[in-house]
């Protein structure tokens, strides 16, 4: 039975999809085209009628790209508001920086759409605690959230995955996870009179923003391990640097190599880098007492032949893919809510980069429950009352005096 004050699964099926865009910058646009994409090849009817971003040149972008009427693209902290309250609205697309995700997620479900958001989808404990709160409520209205955690739409990793569970490979000891590859992370330069502009500006270089970069892009592979375990790990410690990025402006690491560890004891081993370096790798592996496997698509076992996935994609396109399973939830009233799965994940990452910054070993329920928010103090309560204005600028996070455990980091400013 469909919750009381929304229409049923059944009506929203006949209903057109009518998508907003919350944070319009590369993947928010490409987000939107892959959901075109995704309606078409299903054979629903859909349009994206609204979008927001802080910047107006960026919410410019909906006329640009998707014929949004003027008048419908929003600019400013508030516009996600703006968005989610135009009529027939029922599929919210979220791609603004991370750290505004707990606050666009806790909008979207309350004003109970169906959400695609990407990842990761909080930068500290106070923000997952409140995707964990948005995901027990989505489940209550019977709304539907897919993430932008791919690999969980990609029909290789789909079959892989519940072989692997299966004990294809007998009972898993150990886990690889990989993101090594590339350079320093893009800079666009101090653009912006205030603060929170520059920074938002160059959101990838702000932990408030981004988690760093074990939690904006290293937490794909992380996921992918957490979902063989179908568990979270529960304890971790590690250690990384800020090498490559020297004396540039932000305060992320460019490094981390993490050990981390599940109920069972099994453990996993993290390692990510945005630096230039001969050796790179992006991928998962698995070890078990038969074999190990490549996650994304083998198993080896030893004395037979290497299996290999047999599955495809509908769309060809795992971006695209993610919509598709999305929308065919919504029309034909499935189960599908992602959102304590990416959560998990996500904090998994956090735990990790904690457990570097710091210097000491970490568990699970010590960073979940931290009161510690790296953002200004709006941003949990009430963006949409959030102004551009001044705000704290750090020093990278050193072990030893960097603790959100019980105070915050004692690091001067720049």
């Amino acid at each position: 039975m469909a919750a009381v004050g929304f229409p049923s699964i059944q009506a929203q099926a006949k209903q057109p999809l009518k998508a907003v865009i919350l944070g319009i910058g590369g993947r928010g646009g490409g987000a939107g085209q892959n959901f075109l994409a995704a309606a078409k090849q299903v054979g629903a009817e859909a349009s994206i009628v609204a979008v927001a971003d802080i910047f107006p040149q960026q919410a410019r972008r909906g006329s640009e790209s998707f014929s949004v009427p003027g008048d419908k693209c929003f600019a400013g902290f508030d516009a996600y508001m703006k968005a989610l309250e135009q009529p027939g609205v029922n599929y919210a697309i979220l791609a603004a920086p991370p750290g505004f995700r707990p606050a666009h997620f806790k909008a979207c479900i309350a004003a109970g759409k169906h959400v695609f958001m990407e990842k990761p989808v909080a930068v500290d404990g106070p923000g997952c605690r409140i995707m964990y709160a948005a995901y027990e409520e989505a489940k209550k209205k019977g709304l539907k959230v897919a993430a932008g955690t791919q690999r969980r739409h990609q029909a290789g990793y789909v079959e892989t995955v519940k072989k692997i569970q299966e004990g294809a490979i007998g009972d898993v000891v150990t886990l690889r996870a990989y993101w090594v590859n590339g350079g320093p992370i893009w800079h666009r330069g101090l653009q912006g009179s205030t603060d929170l502009e520059k920074q938002i500006h160059n959101w990838y270089h702000y932990i408030w923003l981004c988690g760093d970069h074990i939690c904006e892009q290293h937490v794909h592979n992380l996921d992918v391990c957490n979902w063989i375990m179908n568990a979270h790990p529960v304890r971790c410690w590690g250690m990384g640097a800020r090498q490559q990025l020297g004396a540039s402006a932000g305060e992320i690491w460019d490094n981390f190599a993490i050990e981390y560890e599940y109920e069972n004891g099994v453990r996993m081993y993290s390692y990510c880098g945005q630096i230039k370096r001969k050796w790179a790798s992006v991928s998962e592996a698995a070890h078990g007492t038969k074999g190990w496997s490549n996650p994304g698509g083998e198993i080896f076992v030893k004395g037979q032949p290497r299996w290999r996935a047999s599955l495809k994609l509908d769309s060809g396109d795992p971006y695209v893919q993610e919509h598709i399973d999305l929308i065919r939830a919504i029309q034909n009233g499935t189960e599908l809510n992602e959102a304590k799965n990416v959560t998990d994940s996500t904090l998994t990452a956090i735990m990790g980069r904690e457990a570097a910054y710091s210097g000491m070993a970490v568990d699970w329920d010590a960073i979940l429950n931290s009161k510690f928010a790296y953002g200004p103090e709006l941003l949990y309560t009430d963006a949409a009352k959030m102004q551009f204005g001044p705000f704290r600028t750090l020093k990278p996070p050193m072990p030893s005096i960097h603790d959100v455990f019980s105070t915050p980091p004692v690091v001067p400013a720049v």
